[in-house]
């Protein structure tokens, strides 16, 4: 167990981080060894899927997101913070990882309400109560200080991405397709990043509510349909796409204005949404000083075969999943909120003017000690 002298002495510290995404698909864990600046070294990843009724009352909440903002959600934050420390407490099993060498857990939590531009955000953990169960030191709340100095709030892997990307050929762009899309534009020392718009989110439910299934699996349906290009030029209209970087939204923002396509066909309807997707993050394009040699791709959106294909074709670079540069997409979240954790307990920026619009490079994160 480490102690609050311990981890500011230490030069190097191992850190597992912890993340469930806006997709609620299930619990990342991973595991970082960093000073906090210089490349970091990354160990496995493991994905834990929530309780089904975490994950029911979840998707209510997020459904009444209005919820979040004045209900103190006691009973679904226990049973979240249950489900993370299992998660945690499964992974130090499962990788046979000493307990005692490890410094901090980084728990992001799960998002259930973001508006930065009313300077709050809300992610459900209870940090101090992961820390006395583990007898570790936890950081959480990694976003807030950001918003409250009028930050946008995310993204938040632009540090870790630039951290890993010191040896690869540069403008290279690091784009996350989870639920919301994001990209991080990197430069040597310049780093630009943004929420480019909607990405796995507006298909996943589309294709959940008309056909059940929880995803488009290889953007097959997608690829099936034919694609209302009108709809995605309105779509396109949105004010948001020419706003400037840094910008962040919020999982659901785009799904009242996508409900026309609630007229069209089953593989249609999936067509246009997935077209959205790409041509929204073509625009970010607008919003960066070079044209990157090289997109690296994490989040599921990778693994969808159609998505990839039309980024490829829209964007004339090669286009591939991080895996390509030797990172780890599954597990690269959960690394991120490692790493952050790291950076926190030693007072290092969590944000950016580049990347989130906060006033000055920030720092930010609860420490939560034992005891």
């Amino acid at each position: 167990m480490a102690n609050i002298v311990t981890l500011h002495d230490k030069t190097t510290l191992t850190a597992i981080g912890v993340i469930s995404g806006t997709s609620m698909d299930g619990i990342d864990v991973s595991i970082v060894t960093s000073d906090g600046q210089d490349t970091p070294r990354f160990g496995a990843g493991a994905s834990y899927p929530y309780r089904d009724g975490t994950r029911r009352e979840l998707q209510a909440l997020v459904a009444e997101a209005e919820r979040a903002l004045t209900e103190p959600l006691v009973e679904l934050e226990a049973a979240v913070t249950a489900d993370h420390l299992a998660a945690v407490e499964r992974f130090i099993v499962e990788q046979k990882l000493d307990p005692a060498a490890i410094d901090l857990v980084g728990l992001h939590g799960q998002t259930v309400y973001h508006r930065p531009e009313q300077r709050f955000t809300r992610q459900l953990i209870d940090g101090p109560a992961v820390a006395q169960a583990l007898g570790i030191a936890t950081v959480d709340r990694f976003r807030h200080a950001d918003v409250a100095a009028g930050g946008e709030g995310a993204p938040f892997a632009p540090l870790y991405h630039r951290a890993l990307a010191q040896a690869l050929e540069q403008p290279v762009m690091v784009l996350n397709l989870g639920g919301v899309g994001n990209v991080t534009y990197i430069h040597g020392e310049t780093v630009i990043a943004f929420d480019t718009g909607p990405a796995s989110a507006i298909l996943d439910d589309f294709v959940l509510r008309r056909q059940g299934r929880s995803y488009d699996a290889d953007g097959a349906l997608a690829a099936s349909g034919q694609v209302r290009q009108d709809l995605v030029e309105g779509f396109m209209q949105n004010p948001y796409f020419d706003r400037p970087a840094p910008k962040s939204l919020d999982r659901n923002d785009f799904h009242r204005r996508a409900q026309v396509v609630e007229a069209l066909p089953d593989a249609d309807g999936a067509a246009t949404l997935a077209a959205f997707t790409i041509e929204s993050v073509v625009a970010s394009l607008r919003h960066v000083p070079g044209v990157p040699k090289r997109w690296l791709v994490t989040g599921g959106g990778r693994l969808n075969r159609h998505f990839m294909a039309r980024l490829a074709s829209r964007l004339g670079v090669p286009v591939e999943p991080v895996e390509a540069a030797g990172w780890d997409g599954d597990a690269l979240e959960a690394q991120t909120f490692a790493y952050l954790a790291i950076r926190s307990v030693k007072g290092l920026p969590l944000s950016l003017p580049g990347t989130t619009g906060v006033p000055q490079p920030l720092t930010g994160g609860r420490l939560n000690r034992v005891g």
